[in-house]
């Protein structure tokens, strides 16, 4: 039995799962915890890392492996290899400034046709200018560039900072899908945009080889190493996502991402214009406002989720009139960072629990709804949606879902689809 191993290094911990490459099938796994905050030494990553493999068992009997994980985290390495300052994560908003920056210098418009993205706060580039602007003696050091997977990758396949030596900053790597995120590589041409890097940064820098993503290195023990991936696209390969299909995660926050054989450009910004982990491409829409929505009318209800569910399912569709607007928390699509929840349609026969819990119920799936008619907008086909995360383990989520988005609606079994993914990656 041929065994490969496929990595998730996420926000919250490290997941490796041991898979036989042949059936897909997890053999063994292992987990550890990473540090909260949206700002983390990365040697805690690589701790992680390695308490996880050593809870998988290991990689002595693994033929290859791959690393797929969080997007967007600034890594800056100095000369000598080593980091410069702690990482600012995808959920560090201290750059919006700098967002706004960009954009005023070199146009929206401009931005989308280069890069595929607007940039906003969570993307590489506008942690590069903040860096510039407020840590220039920091910025001034940077030599190299990476993300969380590049730089996990290159320390994985044996290489890093050592003390008398060049650190071999020619062997990092990434793919499509995580340079895609950096604000700062075009998904057109294939090739870094150096003009837009040093505009972030104010000098250029080493940056990741990008693989095609059926291209593969090795590793020290001469093992297979894959391209690995973003979170999103891993996720998709994890799945089985094919053009056609769109992902619609919810979590604490929601993912809608649809896998497309064309490039999008959305001068809006609504739609980030990323590369999949397969070659093709992978335009996304994030929504602040997700599962928070039922645990917030859960809580008020005095239920748990399954009871919410329940209640939701016994009232008809459309909660006759009740409405909820979700943006509990601000919005991001649409751009409402002020906008608060509000109920809409209260009378004295509309108003019951019942009615409220389905009236979250669909106010939570418009929210997304509304990210799938922005990838229709772009000319993203929309054949069928594959429901993942937490809340879609919920029975009502699972059968109104169909009704509000409109297409036929499957719910993969659960799983640790981005390590999964990674894994397939080698298999």
């Amino acid at each position: 039995m041929a065994l490969v191993a496929g990595v998730d290094s996420s926000t919250q911990s490290c997941k490796v799962l041991i898979v036989d490459a042949a059936t897909g099938r997890v053999v063994r796994e292992g987990r550890a915890s990473h540090p909260n905050g949206s700002e983390v030494d990365p040697e805690r990553w690589w701790e992680a890392l390695q308490e996880a493999i050593a809870a998988a068992g290991g990689l002595d009997d693994v033929e290859a492996w791959a690393i797929g994980g969080q997007q967007h985290g600034m890594v800056a390495l100095d000369a000598t290899g080593e980091v410069v300052r702690p990482a600012l994560l995808w959920n560090d908003t201290r750059s919006a400034g700098a967002a706004r920056d960009l954009i005023a210098e070199f146009g929206a418009d401009d931005l989308a046709q280069r890069s595929g993205v607007v940039p906003v706060a969570s993307f590489t580039i506008t942690k590069l200018r903040w860096l510039r602007d407020h840590e220039p003696e920091a910025a001034a050091r940077v030599a190299a560039v990476a993300l969380p997977h590049d730089w996990l990758t290159w320390r994985l396949r044996g290489f890093g900072p050592v003390a008398g030596a060049e650190p071999r900053f020619d062997e990092l790597v990434t793919d499509r899908s995580d340079a895609s995120g950096t604000g700062y590589w075009n998904p057109a041409t294939g090739d870094y945009d150096r003009d837009l890097l040093v505009a972030a940064l104010g000098h250029d820098a080493r940056l990741p080889r990008v693989l095609a993503h059926d291209e593969q290195v090795t590793d020290a023990a001469g093992r297979r190493v894959g391209a690995g991936a973003g979170d999103n696209a891993g996720a998709a390969l994890g799945v089985g996502a094919v053009p056609g299909d769109v992902i619609v995660s919810i979590g604490t926050s929601g993912t809608v991402f649809g896998v497309s054989a064309e490039r999008t450009i959305d001068p809006t910004g609504t739609v980030a214009g990323f590369a999949a982990a397969d070659g093709n491409f992978l335009p996304i829409v994030v929504t602040l406002n997700a599962a928070r929505v039922l645990d917030a009318i859960a809580r008020l209800l005095g239920v748990d989720l399954d009871e919410l569910s329940r209640l939701a399912l016994a009232a008809p569709a459309g909660a006759a009139g009740l409405r909820l607007i979700p943006y509990f928390e601000g919005e991001r699509t649409p751009n409402l960072p002020d906008a608060t929840a509000s109920l809409e349609g209260m009378t004295l026969a509309s108003t019951t629990r019942e009615n409220l819990a389905r009236a979250a119920v669909e106010g939570m799936l418009s929210g997304l709804g509304a990210g799938i008619d922005a990838l229709r907008g772009l000319g993203v086909p929309v054949n069928r949606v594959l429901l993942i995360g937490g809340a879609a383990r919920s029975a009502a989520v699972q059968q109104i879902a169909p009704l509000v988005f409109g297409v036929p609606v499957e719910v993969p079994e659960p799983g640790e689809y981005v390590a999964l993914g990674a894994a397939r990656q080698v298999s």
